[in-house]
């Protein structure tokens, strides 16, 4: 999913699946207004549970069909979490728009939900080192009777254009010259793909890897080749990663130890690998390198 918003937009909830669970979540701590102080870890520890903030979309967070709640996420934090004597990892699933301000408002106690680590978010919070790296993809009819690669492609073709809210390939594609007026924004992936399959659009843009997964079993569209936006003439590599409250500095840099190490040992990987994640898309990158 692209995890990168250039301009705030109307918040469109990205998947209705877990809506009453969160709606539940988010009464319950709607009332707390103010930041508690102290070690964040130490209360983690004493409760025994963290809270994690997910958007409910395949392969980052979601619930599968056992209904129990996976994904890249969800199964790293687990993991880590548990390594810093945390036992139970809690997920729970809002509009991607609230994640940020459900964190910094306590909802959360850290975000992870294929977020893209830039610099707006980082004047928001504090990520971790990104656990992967990620270019874009496009899904078209099949045969892509446009010859759409790019979003010099899209603009070229003045082809009808979707994505998410909240996605990051919104700007890129007004950096391209596309007519912000005229994207079509849509809930999610899935709603992409049958946009594109019904013809409501030529063109949907996200992530390479939910791109690709949701498009593999599709008898009327598929995915193009990943390829990186070119951003006031930059290519764009993003990275996503957790995101911690700015106070919770100490929790951020334990978390962000372990990452390190689970790279170096290649554990990062086999833990992504079964969500459709390949070696293209672990990364060196960090998150300092992708706040400027």
């Amino acid at each position: 999913m692209a995890r990168a918003i250039s301009r705030p937009r109307p918040s469109i909830p990205r998947r209705t699946l877990l809506a009453g669970t969160a709606a539940v979540a988010l009464t319950g701590a709607a009332a707390c207004s103010r930041v508690p102080q102290g070690d964040a870890l130490a209360r983690l520890k004493s409760r025994g549970a963290v809270r994690l903030g997910i958007a409910g979309e395949v392969p980052y967070g979601y619930v599968n069909d056992q209904g129990e709640f996976t994904g890249e996420a969800p199964e790293l934090a687990k993991v880590i979490f548990k390594r810093l004597g945390i036992g139970h990892v809690q997920p729970v699933a809002t509009d991607f728009s609230s994640l940020i301000p459900g964190l910094n408002s306590q909802q959360f106690d850290v975000v992870s939900a294929g977020m893209y680590i830039n610099k707006d978010r980082c004047a928001q919070v504090l990520f971790a080192d990104p656990e992967y790296q990620m270019l874009d993809a496009f899904i078209v009819r099949k045969g892509n009777p446009k010859n759409l690669h790019t979003y010099e492609d899209v603009v070229r073709t003045k082809a009808r254009f979707a994505t998410g809210t909240g996605y990051a390939e919104i700007g890129y594609a007004t950096a391209a010259g596309y007519p912000e007026k005229d994207i079509v924004i849509l809930q999610d992936q899935v709603a992409g793909l049958n946009a594109v399959e019904s013809g409501r659009v030529d063109v949907f843009a996200g992530t390479a890897l939910t791109v690709r997964e949701v498009a593999k079993k599709s008898a009327k569209a598929e995915a193009t080749q990943a390829f990186a936006a070119v951003v006031d003439g930059k290519k764009k590599i993003d990275g996503g990663g957790f995101a911690f409250r700015p106070t919770d500095g100490a929790l951020r840099d334990a978390f962000n130890t372990e990452i390190h190490r689970m790279k170096q040992s290649g554990e990062l990987f086999r833990i992504l690998k079964p969500f459709g994640f390949t070696q293209a898309e672990m990364t060196t990158l960090t998150a300092k390198e992708l706040c400027r």
